[in-house]
């Protein structure tokens, strides 16, 4: 890239951090330092704002980055991430949203806890809640490392190895200075950015193309090298049994996971009534499918314009497809139209990333404070030494996922997503409905629905290609995977139901009928929620 793509790019990115650095100093200066300002914000937030702050923080870098590459690169396959991402929103709307608000106060294992011993349980759900989000942000900072290789024009392991330690640094200021209020702002900021660099970008490709669609998949097809196999399903998951198996397991934990992961859970606290909670999730559904449509746009897109061979040289994995496509959108390299445009979407994807990475942290800050710290020792009433704990426990975190992130760095952003993914959908998912809709449910069901979910999860995934024995896996000049599938959805959120089921069927305790009651008023009325 040209010097004038990298400082127009540089300088637009530092207005965003310099933009989003003032609102958590504002808000720093505002707070009150209590546990529900710090979680939730003070849930003072409109339904339009939540919807908006839910699209910010569920339009990752895998969808912005990972998705469009996977279909610049797979064609039709690679559009299956996004039509599970998509469809994954009507769970949440109809099994999630509004109990979840009247049930919960700040996390997962609120809503487990309030019929369960507490302490068993939180530890169980907070162990699986930072889990996944670890994974989670694992993805944000390989995308940040891609961007940041393509816009300086290096491959360089130092540019990367800076790019994600200073990614880290700015999650862990957002969170420990501005918490949830701070977070959910930056996240709508980033969610308008996203949104109209999304819209000008779909419409380039459109206008380039003369609105023809039937054109633009013809000459994507033809430009792929692939023909008509890159419009139909198979070029990536229909090699083999285990490609169509992979599929199945990658859908099932797209569709599942996005009701199990703490950081969009976290988010329907921040708004004062369960209604208010739906209203949310309706926002960000018309939001998130609505990019969804654009980015299939762009993936088709960029293989058109560009050419799969073109992103593979800059990115094996397809992560630099969209920003490549801004530049030729523009004019090409030199031209000042491309460098401007290029500028802007290098610009938004930052964005992107900080936003996400500031969201999950705090989510998961806040399972290890008011969760695994608030089990094993009582905070003051106000919960100050929770957020004490929760500032604390955000660069713990922060330093872990760089590590990992360092580690990942050649995969393939969206790939990494649905990992998280599956590992919510195997963990959380089954000791939350269970919790929400099983009457005899039991105290040792829940902790074992969430462990029979979550190492045999992980499990699978140590043992699969992903982390050896291929050549994009973490350690490609070892063998040990035993597992062939890439994703462990479809064996490990079968075993976490069935191990909440085993726990409860099997365990003296029986299960407490008033307090079922008591929560099932609750989470269909609001009747006593927070």
């Amino acid at each position: 890239m040209t010097g004038a793509h990298q400082t127009l790019a540089l300088l637009l990115f530092s207005g965003f951090v310099a933009v989003t650095l003032g609102i958590t100093t504002w808000v720093s200066r505002r707070r009150r330092g209590s546990a529900e300002e710090f979680y939730a914000g003070g849930r003072l937030f409109s339904p339009m704002e939540n919807g908006f702050a839910l699209t910010g923080d569920y339009v990752s870098a895998a969808s912005f980055l990972g998705v469009t590459g996977l279909i610049a690169l797979y064609g039709y396959d690679g559009l299956l991430y996004a039509v599970g991402f998509l469809v994954a929103w009507l769970v949440v709307l109809f099994l999630v949203a509004e109990l979840v608000r009247n049930v919960g106060r700040f996390t997962l294992a609120d809503v487990v806890a309030a019929r369960m011993s507490e302490r068993p349980v939180r530890i169980a759900a907070g162990t699986s809640s930072v889990t996944v989000s670890l994974l989670y942000l694992v993805a944000q900072m390989v995308g940040a490392g891609s961007l940041v290789a393509l816009l300086l024009g290096r491959t360089s392991g130092a540019a990367q190895v800076w790019t994600v330690i200073g990614v880290g640094a700015l999650m862990v200021v957002y969170v420990t200075l501005g918490g949830m209020r701070a977070t959910t702002w930056i996240q709508i900021v980033k969610a308008v950015l996203l949104l109209g660099g999304t819209v000008a970008l779909t419409v380039l490709v459109m206008v380039r193309f003369h609105g023809d669609v039937d054109r633009l998949l013809i000459t994507a097809a033809q430009r792929s090298g692939h023909g008509e196999a890159f419009l139909v399903p198979g070029l990536k998951y229909g090699g083999s049994w285990t490609a169509r198996l992979d599929f199945i397991s990658l859908g099932v934990a797209l569709v599942l996971g996005t009701a199990g992961l703490p950081h969009i859970l976290s988010r329907f606290y921040t708004v004062p009534t369960a209604r208010a909670a739906r209203r949310s999730a309706v926002w960000s559904i018309g939001l998130i499918g609505g990019f969804y449509l654009m980015a299939i746009v762009l993936g088709f897109g960029a293989a058109a314009v560009v050419g799969p061979d073109e992103v593979r040289r800059s990115n094996e994995a397809g992560n630099t497809a969209v920003p490549l496509l801004a530049l030729d959108l523009g004019g090409g390299a030199g031209s000042t139209g491309g460098t401007v445009l290029f500028a802007v979407v290098a610009a938004v994807a930052f964005a992107t990333i900080l936003a996400v990475v500031a969201g999950i942290t705090l989510a998961s800050s806040a399972s290890v404070a008011h969760d695994l710290y608030a089990s094993l020792r009582r905070s003051r009433g106000d919960g100050s030494g929770e957020v004490a704990v929760a500032r604390v426990a955000a660069a713990g975190i922060g330093v872990a996922a760089i590590a990992l992130g360092l580690l990942a760095r050649d995969l393939n952003v969206a790939f990494l997503v649905g990992l998280a993914f599956a590992v919510a959908a195997s963990a959380n998912l089954p000791v939350l409905l269970y919790s929400l809709f099983w009457r005899a449910f039991t105290t040792r069901g829940a902790v074992w629905a969430v462990y029979g979910g979550l190492l045999p999860a992980l499990g699978l995934v140590l043992l699969s290609p992903v982390v050896s024995g291929s050549p994009g896996s973490f350690f490609p000049d070892v063998d040990f995977q035993y597992f062939p599938l890439q994703n462990p959805g479809l064996v490990s959120i079968p075993l976490g139901f069935i191990a909440g089921w085993l726990g409860t069927v099997t365990s003296d305790e029986a299960a407490d009928e008033a307090k079922y009651a008591e929560t099932e008023v609750r989470s269909l009325t609001g009747a006593g929620a927070v």
